[in-house]
């Protein structure tokens, strides 16, 4: 699209809005600005193209479609048929899936489908065998009451949150932990990574369902092939979230042992990260798995969002491309760029480094909480999350970290040069913070002290830093 194309689309698309509702308009504009000038580091954040972006303001957006590809709850939806059979085209020859489910609206939907999927496979299937019937709806009340308990009685074994696992992953916040008596494994305390000998031991004496692989903050890579034989030797069904590192998969950075579609028995995404799509989400699986989770809806999702699936048709088409490979391998280059530049200042890192798209910061080595952190980088113009560690001494709300992630700015074109000079002013930064008090004088875990002056001078030379790598250069809306 040339640039007067996408320029006129988005003007034209604000003046609409703006006829109804200026403020609205307004907040659509201030958040390109900020997010422009913004040093976006946030792991789990990137920028769609704008084909995408345009693909979800259709209307696709009118039309419900409960069901599946050919086999609707409702009538008129020929054209969600294409575009939803699109998106699972591009995702099974993206991944070399065998199946592909991209109705999802979120990544915890998705987990939801999976896990919901393994219980019907696992837990009901074989109740309705036994009952001699084809539909829960045909079970007793007896048999009914005794299925509901052994669905609510089953067993998960995921990563723990201090350690770089996911609140979707059996916590008791989240509505996965009040499914699943959950058991957590960690990582070494030595070294923050995955011994797979203690994996296999937990699960040898927890027995579980579902083995679940996947990290929201882990910044090494995963041995699916042996977590793969972990699950069969305690017959658990091996499930891997992929969200955070689902384009180094697209993009062949992650093959081997280090891929998870082949290993795992389903596999979950988000399908924006890494991947660089809207935001939805996505299951991949064998044909083993393949009906039970096109039971999606109405199992656990409404009616689909067939705007969304159109834009994730257009985005997995877009990383189908040799080009995304190359955008891949330059996120990762640009990670271990900035764990270098960030060690050389002296900086700790969970696992003193990285091998994917994230790097881990424990501040504490500055005296600083995450949350004292993640707001003195914001005031320097530098956006970041505040994260847990190993052992995190802070709990989850102040935590003793900060996770960092090079994707967005890989996507404007930073490269490993810049990310030197990003590790530079991250480390001024906190070197430059300390704690702040209580209003009684006491420690605070919250308030932090930064000169005025530092943080403007970091902000400017962060955005002297995006200048030459402009955000959306062929938009403007003025």
């Amino acid at each position: 699209m040339s640039l007067n194309a996408e320029s006129t689309a988005f003007r034209s698309a604000l003046e609409v809005i703006r006829a109804v509702e200026p403020r609205v308009a307004d907040a659509i504009g201030a958040e390109l600005a900020d997010q422009r000038e913004s040093l976006k580091l946030i792991a789990s954040e990137n920028y769609a193209s704008p084909a995408t972006l345009l693909t979800m303001g259709n209307w696709f957006s009118d039309k419900y479609a409960e069901g599946t590809v050919g086999r609707r709850f409702y009538a008129g939806c020929q054209n969600v048929d294409t575009v939803e059979a699109l998106a699972a085209e591009h995702a099974k020859e993206l991944f070399g899936a065998s199946h592909a489910y991209v109705q999802p609206h979120s990544g915890i939907d998705a987990n939801l489908v999976a896990f919901w999927a393994i219980l019907a496979d696992r837990v009901e299937s074989p109740a309705l065998k036994k009952a001699q019937v084809r539909h829960v709806n045909d079970l007793t009340e007896a048999d009914w009451f005794a299925l509901r308990r052994e669905l609510g009685d089953q067993r998960m074994l995921g990563m723990s949150l201090d350690a770089g696992g996911h609140l979707t992953h059996g916590f008791r916040p989240n509505i996965s932990g009040k499914m699943f008596d959950q058991r957590s494994y960690g990582t070494d305390p030595a070294t923050g990574l995955i011994d797979y000998d203690r994996v296999a031991e937990a699960a040898r004496e927890f027995k579980p369902l579902i083995l679940v692989a996947g990290y929201s903050a882990y910044p090494r890579k995963v041995n699916f092939r042996i977590m793969r034989e972990i699950a069969d030797s305690v017959g658990a069904t091996f499930m891997v979230d992929m969200a955070h590192f689902a384009g180094l998969v697209a993009g062949k950075v992650f093959t081997g042992d280090f891929d998870p579609v082949p290993h795992a028995h389903i596999v979950t995404t988000t399908t924006h990260k890494s991947l660089r799509g809207p935001r939805g989400g996505m299951v991949l699986c064998g044909p083993e798995l393949a009906d039970q989770v096109d039971r999606g809806c109405p199992m656990v999702l409404g009616g689909p969002l067939p705007h969304v699936m159109a834009a994730k048709a257009v985005a997995l088409a877009e990383a189908r491309r040799p080009d995304f490979a190359d955008y891949a391998q330059r996120i990762v280059d640009n990670a271990q760029a900035l764990a270098e530049g960030l060690l050389r200042r002296g900086t700790t890192l969970v696992t003193g480094g990285t091998d994917n798209h994230l790097v881990l910061l424990d501040v504490s080595s500055y005296g600083l909480t995450g949350r004292q952190a993640e707001q003195a980088l914001l005031d320097s113009g530098i956006v970041t999350n505040r994260n847990a560690v190993p052992q995190d001494r802070n709990g989850a709300w102040y935590t003793s970290g900060i996770r960092i992630g090079t994707p967005a700015l890989t996507t404007r074109g930073l490269g490993t040069a810049e990310m030197d000079v990003t590790a530079e002013l991250i480390h001024t930064v906190l070197s430059q913070t300390t704690p702040g008090a209580n209003a009684d004088g006491t420690p605070s875990k919250a308030k932090y002290v930064l000169d005025p002056a530092t943080a403007d001078k970091i902000s400017k030379q962060a955005t002297d830093l995006l200048a030459t790598f402009p955000l959306y250069p062929t938009i403007t809306l003025t």
